[in-house]
């Protein structure tokens, strides 16, 4: 798949800092945010399940979906996100370094956690 073949982001649409990272990649991404597609989880429960993604671990974890319909999560969908900008390109290569990924994993996965403590969405 090309880096320019569209993909879907499934990103937490009842979320400030989500909403906000949003922003930031569609100008990062210039140009080619046309080659993404946003879909809100907030009250798409049904939808995710019939793509095979369980609701709740949208919630903690990205999902992206790929031209082919395959399904990549959590930081597996940061790189392929991040891959598709030049800017953010050297930074998808540093977070999939194995010395880095598991400790950047269990960071990210506190931070949601805490998140969705604190808005009482656990």
């Amino acid at each position: 798949m090309s880096a320019d073949s569209p993909i879907t982001v499934f990103y937490d649409g009842a979320c400030p800092r989500c909403r906000a990272d949003r922003r930031r990649y569609e100008q990062w991404a210039g140009d080619r945010r046309d080659a993404v597609s946003w879909f809100d989880i907030t009250g798409q429960d049904d939808h995710l399940r019939d793509i095979g993604i369980d609701p709740d671990a949208a919630l903690r974890e990205l999902h992206v979906q790929d031209r082919q319909g395959r399904i990549h999560r959590e930081l597996d969908a940061y790189i392929l996100l991040m891959a598709r900008v030049p800017r953010l390109k050297p930074l998808a290569w540093l977070i999939s370094l194995p010395v880095i990924r598991p400790v950047l994993s269990w960071l990210y996965r506190t931070w949601v956690l805490r998140r969705l403590e604190r808005t009482g969405r656990t």
